[in-house]
This record gives C-alpha cells, sequence and structure tokens, in this order.
C-alpha cells in the first residue's frame, strides 16, 4: 500500500474563528490510478498536498493514519520529507505559466530537479534531461530544452511540467487538474501519455479533477468529495451506477449530444450531505 490516510481533518484558523475544510476523510491506495473528483472548494487539493505536508501556515491537521508506504508522516521531519517530496512522490500542478520559473530555460529547470534528487554532473543532468523530455512526446528536445515557458505552448509546457516530476522516478504522482487549461484534443495527448508513464513506470496515480467522465474512463477508483468529505467511494467503470444523491445529481447536471435536454436540472443540495 503506498498511502493510507485515516479521519483527516484540516483546519484552517482565523480571526473570525476556524473553519474545518477537509473533515474525517479516509482512503488508501497501491500502484492504481485513483481520481478524486468534486467541485472547488470540496478539500480535493488540500488532501494531496496535506500528504506532501505542503499545507499553508494557516492550517492544521490531525489524522489517525497518515503515512506513504509505511512511513508515517505525522511525525516526519523535514529532512525525511525531502526524501518524500518530489523524490518519491511527483506534484503535477495545474497550470505550468505558474509552475515554471519564467527565467530559467526549461532544459535547465528539468535537469536541476534531476540534479537535486540523483546528484551527478551539470552535463549528466541536461543530457538527462533532454532524454526525459524526450519520453514526454516533445518533438526536437534539444530546441525546447533552449526555451522559456512562455514560448511554449500550454500542452507543451504541461509535458515539460510532467517530465520534471519524473526525473527522480517517483513512486507516487499526484496531478492537480493536470488538462483544466488545455483543450479537449491536447487533454486527451496528455492523460494518454500519463496512462502510458504510470503503466510502464509501475507508478500509482491520484488524479484530482472536476470532470467525472474523464475519470471514468482513465482511472481505475474514484472518490467523490462534498463539503470535506469523501461521500462515495467505488469503481471508475461503475461511476453511472453511483448511488449518492450528490453523485447522482453531478452526474445529471452533464450536457448529452446523444440525448440533448432544453434545460440541465440544477443540483438540489441536501445539508444532510455534510454529515452522512
Amino acid at each position: 500500500m503506498l498511502v493510507d490516510i485515516k479521519n483527516l481533518h484540516i483546519t484552517f484558523e482565523s480571526q473570525s474563528g476556524s473553519f474545518d475544510a477537509v473533515r474525517g476523510v479516509s482512503l488508501s491506495l497501491g500502484k492504481e490510478k485513483f481520481g478524486i473528483v468534486g467541485e472547488s472548494g470540496s478539500g480535493k487539493s488540500l488532501t494531496a498536498r496535506c500528504l506532501m505536508n505542503l499545507l499553508p501556515s494557516s492550517a492544521k491537521y490531525r489524522a489517525d493514519t497518515l503515512s506513504f508506504d509505511g512511513i508515517d508522516l505525522r511525525n516526519a521531519s523535514e529532512k525525511q520529507m525531502r526524501q518524500i517530496r518530489g523524490k518519491r512522490v511527483g506534484f503535477i500542478l495545474q497550470d505550468p505559466k505558474y509552475s515554471l520559473n519564467p527565467v530559467m530555460p526549461i532544459g535547465k529547470q528539468v535537469a536541476e530537479a534531476w540534479h537535486t534528487h540523483k546528484g551527478g554532473s551539470k552535463k549528466q543532468a541536461m543530457e538527462a534531461a533532454i532524454d526525459l523530455l524526450d519520453q514526454v512526446r516533445i518533438r526536437e528536445p534539444h530546441k525546447v530544452a533552449q526555451r522559456y515557458a512562455h514560448e511554449v505552448s500550454g500542452g507543451m509546457g504541461q509535458r515539460v511540467m510532467i517530465a520534471m516530476m519524473l526525473a527522480p522516478d517517483p513512486e507516487l504522482m499526484i496531478a492537480d487538474e493536470p488538462t483544466s487549461a488545455l483543450d479537449a484534443t491536447v487533454q486527451a495527448e496528455i492523460l494518454r501519455l500519463l496512462d502510458e508513464l504510470v503503466s510502464s513506470r509501475g507508478m500509482g496515480l491520484i488524479l484530482i479533477s472536476h470532470d467525472l467522465p474523464l475519470v471514468s474512463k482513465f482511472c481505475d477508483r474514484v472518490a467523490v468529495m462534498y463539503a470535506g468529505r469523501i461521500v462515495e467511494t467505488l469503481q471508475a467503470g461503475d461511476l453511472l451506477k453511483a448511488q449518492h444523491p450528490y453523485t447522482r445529481g453531478l452526474l445529471e447536471c452533464l450536457p448529452s449530444l446523444k440525448h440533448p435536454r432544453a434545460r440541465l436540472p440544477v443540483l438540489v443540495r441536501d445539508e444532510a450531505w455534510k454529515t452522512s
């Protein structure tokens, strides 16, 4: 088992009081593709960031269990976390425009990620960076390595981010909305690339998304979050058979070209969902 979380709570403290953003989340996964879906603010990204000890200073957490590969992350030192964060667990952020360094060539950024975790000379690191850019299907990687972030498209920038995360050979990849800023064609290419890399390298994957059809086709299992809680976990292929009214409501709101409707229904919420 790669990840084991039991009864995770994340609370934000402010002058006006405290707010429970994640409430009693429990999940576990091995080397599989695990999707987490839900609306913005449901706690998806916070749960993933807590696993890497990347919560903002205003957030506090507690959990009965919070472990990666048997390591208790609740008591892990910063030195231990550095051996996990980036090296054993990679994190692909949502938009490469805000994640890549705008004043450093792309190749140097990928080489830096490789060198930080594997050592070696600068020449070896750059050669490895170019090889990684080639692995993520970037044409003419030698030329792209010399470009800056603003000189590449969104899809290519996301491929660069994936190459950076792959540099240390992680055992788990966390992808936080990796295709939300891309058009449908590029989305499919990036997901196909992720699928190939996860399978060939034997990694686990946590895919955070708003897109229910996407995770149903791409992932093995799916957890649905609402108001800081997981309301339902099921096999991805069974997503259309979901039982919880929140999941059913999200599915009903999806437009369909095969069955067009004059007006899409509005999700009617129930206060009981926050506690059940």
